[in-house]
């Protein structure tokens, strides 16, 4: 069965575009802006645009990569009106993320690996207990089995945020006193597991700050031990990143990228945010798919990253 798969697409779609309303007016807006009164795509439109796409935090690379792409286009095409510019704006942007590993939605927990390791990291505040919480929801509602590991023992006020996430879902939470070696929570959370028959593990860490090096080594540990009960563990480590702060969030995931082996992102709180266009430029950029972006606060608004799925409602309705 999917992941997910029990969401109905209409569901999905409604969620989506509701979600991205804030980053569809401020991008569009600035991109209407840009071709205004021009009747074809010309190096004057394409310098607007690229602007646009700047401030729209895309990211400088990123958009330096679609202009040049749009500008091959152009080339090759000899004439293109701005009508012309949504279309290839959702090609070029689609095919970036694809590039990236992105466009899957969702994924199946293989049948014959049990249990499926998480390793969630991420600085405090991007919503990191939040997100577990829901992917544990949604993980159950599609019928596996999840545990989570409380293994962010520096604040009590961690221990206690999942607990109550794992009250709140219906599914068991391994702990110990705030202090522990985190490491030792992992341990004991796969351990727990794999006696129980469980198909997800879930294991938090503590919100490290990105610049502390010392504290990002803790990680490596937390790996190294996890492997002494499940040789493959984590199957996937994934970086929560805050939507909200746009391309600062670049900063964060390249220096956890340096630390540790992130395989996902997760980009959340898109829903109170114009800079959702960073989602492109991060995922571009550092070479690591989006696997979840949130939407809002709800259970079901945590959704598989489908790419075209994403830049189509961005563009969906544009009159450009």
């Amino acid at each position: 069965m999917a992941f997910f798969g029990l969401f109905g697409k209409k569901e999905k779609k409604e969620v989506l575009d509701k979600g991205l309303e804030k980053t569809k007016s401020s991008m569009l807006g600035k991109i209407a802006l840009a071709v205004a009164g021009k009747s074809q795509v010309d190096e004057e439109v394409l310098d607007e645009l690229e602007a646009a796409l700047v401030s729209s935090d895309v990211g400088v690379k990123t958009t330096v990569d679609i202009i040049h792409r749009l500008e091959e286009r152009v080339k090759r095409d000899k004439f293109l009106t701005s009508a012309d510019l949504r279309r290839l704006l959702c090609e070029e942007m689609t095919s970036l993320l694809a590039e990236g590993g992105n466009g899957a939605e969702g994924f199946e927990i293989p049948e014959s690996h049990k249990p499926y390791v998480i390793m969630v990291v991420g600085v405090n505040g991007v919503g990191k207990t939040t997100t577990i919480g829901k992917l544990a929801y949604q993980f159950k509602q599609a019928g596996k089995k999840v545990y989570l590991g409380a293994a962010d023992t520096f604040r009590a006020a961690a221990v206690e945020q999942i607990c109550i996430w794992g009250e709140r879902v219906g599914v068991p939470v391994v702990k110990q006193q705030q202090g522990s070696d985190p490491a030792s929570v992992a341990f004991d959370t796969l351990a727990s597991a794999k006696a129980n028959g469980a198909d997800v593990v879930i294991i938090d860490t503590a919100g490290r700050l990105h610049n502390k090096v010392g504290l990002m080594n803790e990680l490596t540990k937390i790996k190294n031990v996890m492997k002494k009960q499940v040789a493959t563990a984590p199957d996937e480590v994934l970086l929560i990143l805050d939507g909200s702060t746009g391309q600062n969030a670049y900063v964060q995931a390249e220096q956890f990228i340096k630390a540790t082996e992130v395989t996902a992102l997760a980009v959340t709180k898109l829903d109170g945010t114009a800079k959702g266009g960073a989602v492109i430029g991060i995922s571009h950029e550092l070479g690591v798919p989006v696997r979840y972006i949130g939407l809002g606060e709800g259970m079901r608004d945590l959704q598989p990253f489908d790419s075209q799925a994403f830049v189509e409602s961005l563009f969906a309705d544009a009159n450009l």
